[in-house]
């Protein structure tokens, strides 16, 4: 019995070797606890790396439990939902990797369809390619030819944050992994939810694979690994859980990646090729998100806005188009405020714009980090808006934080602006551009702009 099991072993892990994402991939390449290059460079597994190695039993028992092939289903489908057979599931506004792909995989697993909030980013667009698959239609085509259609909201459960082609009336399902925030939807029928506290809303679409005894065909699990990386920053970053981990190690073993970390890394440079040619209005709006807050001391909205890269420097290079960009961003939306963080997903730091003396006196009374040049706060090591940015900035204004006591801060940019599109730029970048001939600098506010900013307490800088 001793042998047969010790040959079991051995031709599992031989089975294991020939898919290519196997931990024993990843140990012929890496050896003991370092991955060696030519000459004498060496450096040492990544977390994704260890973690998939780390993993590598629980991946092997699960896969094991799923039938050989995708085709070879379950004779009942007990755990399926019907609710959400020929659903259309979609992502939110400004969609990112986790919102295509957990659509992707939604789709593939209960039976429906896939679609676009929005256009896909340069990450997602990498993905898409690297796993050989055609993108998703927009929704308002789908729409167009089913007005009707059930819709089942995933990676998100906000109507901010939905498209607005989409009928709440038509919602018959949420899949999510965020907190149940301001303008969360309501419905006035029952309706199918799954949201659990993970790093990656793709996490718990590979769960549902394997709780209903499915395996996800090998381009869709890509799809979802890159989408777990992508959300958990190489499963390094504070949302991630042991969940996200295993299910890495599953999907890496399905879809056959031989190196891990190399594929994480293509995707990051896909993700910062695109920031570095983005306008300062894409940069704002591209990953904003905004926050409704009612409280005693403080009413309003709160937007915020996340720019990950691999070189910060880059980016905090720009400030100086960033900030009247943000002030005109702040204006347009009416926010109470509006924050930028820049965050290095390298080294796992980020550091927060601030385009206004509300800003600076919200960040300091929930951050306390130091300030350099009364416009950058050093976060340290925070880089998570759902974990590190908007809990402490919540419990902030929940504790009775107010607008009242800021002192008012003269305006360093006053613009009557529109936006167009930049015939110049070669990616079709929008651009700002200002109505008036030149902006009133500090020197030459008016006692009538000084009062009115009195009165919005810290609306501009």
């Amino acid at each position: 019995m001793e042998n047969q099991s010790t040959n079991s072993n051995k031709r599992s892990r031989a089975e294991s070797v020939s898919h290519a994402g196997a931990a024993e991939a990843l140990r012929l390449q890496s050896g003991d606890r370092e991955k060696k290059y030519s000459g004498d460079i060496v450096r040492k597994r990544t977390e994704v790396e260890e973690q998939v190695i780390a993993k590598e039993q629980a991946a092997e028992d699960i896969i094991r439990t799923l039938p050989s092939s995708p085709k070879k289903l379950p004779r009942v489908d007990f755990f399926l939902p019907e609710i959400l057979k020929n659903a259309i599931f979609v992502g939110h506004l400004v969609t990112d990797l986790d919102s295509v792909a957990g659509a992707i995989g939604a789709a593939a697993l209960y039976g429906g369809t896939a679609a676009l909030a929005s256009e896909v980013n340069s990450e997602t667009a990498f993905a898409l390619d690297y796993w050989k698959m055609k993108a998703p239609q927009p929704i308002e085509e789908l729409l167009k030819e089913t007005p009707k259609a059930d819709i089942c909201l995933v990676d998100h459960q906000q109507t901010s944050q939905m498209n607005p082609s989409i009928n709440v009336d038509n919602v018959v399902g949420v899949i999510d992994h965020h907190a149940l925030q301001s303008k969360t939807i309501v419905t006035d029928k029952p309706i199918y939810i799954d949201i659990r506290p993970w790093g990656s809303m793709s996490t718990i679409i590979t769960h549902s694979f394997i709780r209903c005894g499915r395996r996800p065909p090998a381009d869709v699990a890509g799809m979802l690994l890159c989408a777990i990386l992508s959300d958990t920053l190489n499963l390094l970053g504070p949302t991630t859980t042991d969940w996200d981990r295993v299910m890495v190690a599953v999907l890496a073993e399905i879809a056959g990646v031989r190196d891990i970390q190399l594929l994480a890394s293509q995707q990051f440079k896909a993700k910062s090729r695109e920031l570095a040619n983005l306008s300062a209005v894409g940069l704002v709006n591209g990953d904003q998100k905004s926050f409704s807050f009612n409280t005693e001391s403080f009413q309003g909205d709160i937007g915020f806005a996340v720019v990950e890269t691999t070189d910060d420097e880059v980016i905090r290079e720009r400030v100086k188009e960033l900030l009247p960009e943000m002030v005109a961003c702040k204006q347009e939306k009416n926010l109470a405020c509006l924050f930028l963080a820049i965050v290095n997903i390298v080294e796992l730091k980020s550091c927060l714009l601030l385009c206004g003396p509300a800003e600076t006196a919200l960040a300091q009374a929930a951050f306390g980090g130091t300030i350099e040049n009364g416009i950058i706060m050093d976060l340290g090591n925070r880089v998570s808006r759902k974990k590190d940015y908007i809990p402490v900035l919540t419990k902030t204004i929940q504790n009775g934080w107010s607008k009242t006591n800021i002192p008012r801060g003269p305006s360093m940019f006053q613009m009557k602006s529109h936006l167009e599109v930049d015939p110049e730029d070669p990616y079709g970048n929008v651009k700002r551009v200002n109505d008036d001939t030149h902006n009133k600098s500090m020197e030459n506010i008016s006692e009538q702009e000084e009062k009115k900013e009195e009165e919005d307490c810290g609306l501009m800088i």
